[in-house]
């Protein structure tokens, strides 16, 4: 049977009905035409002379950053996040707090280019290296953990801050051992090679400890799969071991989140894993049980101000959006608008940071890649299409289809169909989902799939997605341009962040390790120089046939 527009890309049947879804001409004088004619050639001219004065002196003229000069450098990633899902959040806010057309997004203030994504061996990038891109300033392959395309470690900037005196921090809202923050932090072939990389973290490497402060999800990679919420391969209990070395603090809860007082009591090196796994998506999320993005953020930054106050040197922080990725490869629409506006909280509490931090401080904020191919539209039906979509049916809905679909696995009585499917169309669809305009189709799709999770958060999204007319391509990634955003208070850098020079600012359409080279250039650190420090590093996996695996990046493998 052919495919139809309103098919689900992976996970559900076709659904086959789609009825419910919802003067005067002026004519100028002569005379004023000459006078418009010649004002229009005036202006012409002078913008012309003002473009080719101002615009060859200043790609001529190259811009200074003092690299000794004591300075913050906050380096935020928005993993997965294309220029759609902005738009999707800014409608989506407007909407949902009465704002007008003209309210727009804090991060949206500060755009000053885009990024070219592709990775050493794809047109299409994936997360590490994606951010082996920002962390060594070179192209990897996809799976590539801070190494080289010959599977060499590469010295990242955040290893080189370190030695030079920098404190450094990671905070996530995925893993901490997932790909983006093991790319600054750990060296492995592979991705998938969590354990390792943990390992590598807490500073079991030839460096020693590069990090001072973690912020994120990721107990399992920590834990021995023989304690609850553990998933190594091996019997070690890393945590444990740190804790008993006293090489550093642990907080693993909200309680103990609590008591770093906002990072004003906060002793480093500190060690804060607050999720088994992920933390839950910000639709989800339990205030009481996990802390925001923001909140993290605001701990950090307070915690490594304080440690270097009395230091001629600052700190690399590493901030990441991480779900906003997972919600692409599901085409959750509720999960991932909250997402981002999550992500955009705490962009501003780094802005005001900024402002009123007497250090030199800059921050950068970009995507590794897109994820879904995000539009803000969808054809629904096979008419001529209307030019709509429907933010306030991501508003109706209360949790993201992944935890709905958990919800609905877990059913105690999903054998008696009938019990099921009063749940479903009572509890899920109508209450958690806000959709009351469901088909019998759309049901039985739902129950086919009680006992796969993993297909039926796909089935769960797409008549989300049906309803608010938000589209998708793929549940992988794209190769679409990412966009990338700056602030600083520093006039040095703010002149360099908008220098026209290839490998210097940041203004215009770069690729991606162009962002690498920029951290690079403004600190003065030497990447090649400490890419031979780690070239000892245990990095290839031990098992045999890892270059056949497949990890699964997003789900973790929690579906299988």
């Amino acid at each position: 049977m052919a495919q139809k527009e309103s098919d689900p890309l992976l996970g559900g049947e076709i659904v086959e009905n789609m009825s419910v879804y919802n003067s005067k001409n002026v004519k100028g004088s002569d005379k004023n035409k000459k006078r418009l004619s010649l004002l229009i050639h005036f202006v012409t001219i002078s913008l012309l002379g003002y473009l080719f004065f101002f615009g060859s002196s200043r790609s001529s003229e190259t811009a200074k950053v003092d690299p000794f000069k004591k300075k913050n450098v906050i380096f935020m990633v928005t993993d997965g996040m294309g220029p759609a899902s902005l738009s999707l959040a800014r409608s989506f806010r407007q909407h949902r707090d009465q704002l007008s057309i003209n309210d727009i997004l804090t991060i949206d203030k500060y755009l000053i280019g885009s990024s070219r994504t592709r990775s050493s061996n794809s047109l299409v990038t994936d997360s590490a290296a994606g951010a082996t891109a920002f962390s060594c300033a070179l192209k990897s392959y996809n799976g590539a953990i801070g190494v080289t395309p010959n599977k060499q470690p590469c010295g990242t900037i955040l290893e080189a801050l370190k030695l030079q005196g920098y404190m450094t921090g990671l905070v996530v809202t995925t893993r901490i051992t997932d790909a983006t923050p093991a790319a600054f932090s750990a060296h492995a072939d592979y991705r998938f090679q969590e354990d390792l990389i943990a390992q590598h973290q807490i500073g079991e490497y030839p460096l020693g400890r590069s990090v001072d402060l973690i912020l994120g999800g990721g107990r399992c990679h920590f834990y021995p799969s023989s304690v609850p919420g553990g998933c190594r391969s091996d019997a070690r209990n890393l945590i444990e071991e740190v804790q008993d070395a006293a090489t550093w603090n642990y907080v693993g809860n909200r309680q103990e989140f609590d008591l770093l007082q906002q990072g004003h009591n906060v002793s480093l090196p500190l060690l804060g894993l607050l999720a088994d796994t992920d933390i839950p998506y910000d639709i989800d999320r339990d205030s009481k049980v996990y802390p925001s993005l923001a909140e993290q953020v605001q701990v950090a930054l307070t915690a490594l101000t304080k440690a270097t106050e009395n230091s001629d040197k600052g700190f690399f922080l590493l901030i990441e959006g991480s779900r906003i990725d997972h919600a692409g490869h599901h085409n959750d629409p509720a999960a991932q608008v909250r997402e981002v506006l999550a992500y955009d909280a705490a962009f501003q509490e780094v802005i005001r940071y900024i402002d009123e931090s007497e250090t030199e401080t800059v921050v950068i904020s970009t995507s590794d890649h897109e994820t879904g191919g995000l539009v803000t539209a969808r054809q629904v039906t096979e008419n001529y299409p209307d030019y709509l979509w429907y933010p306030e049916v991501l508003l109706k809905s209360s949790h993201s289809g992944d935890f709905l679909a958990h919800k609905i696995v877990s059913f105690k009585d999903k054998n008696d169909l009938k019990a099921l499917e009063k749940f479903v169309t009572k509890e899920v669809l109508e209450k958690d989902m806000g959709i009351t305009s469901y088909t019998k189709e759309e049901v039985k799709q739902i129950i086919d799939k009680r006992n796969d999770q993993g297909r039926l958060l796909y089935v769960l999204n797409n008549i989300l997605s049906l309803r608010s007319q938000t589209g998708w391509t793929t549940h992988g990634h794209s190769a679409v341009d990412v966009n990338i955003y700056a602030y600083t208070n520093s006039p040095a850098i703010k002149k360099k962040l908008y220098s026209h020079r290839e490998y210097e600012g940041l203004l215009g359409n770069h690729e991606n390790i162009e962002i690498g080279a920029f951290l690079e250039a403004i600190t003065g650190v030497d990447l090649q120089k400490v890419t031979k420090l780690v070239q000892n590093t245990e990095h290839s996996p031990k098992k045999a046939g890892a270059d056949q695996y497949s990890a699964d990046e997003f789900h973790h493998n929690l579906y299988q």
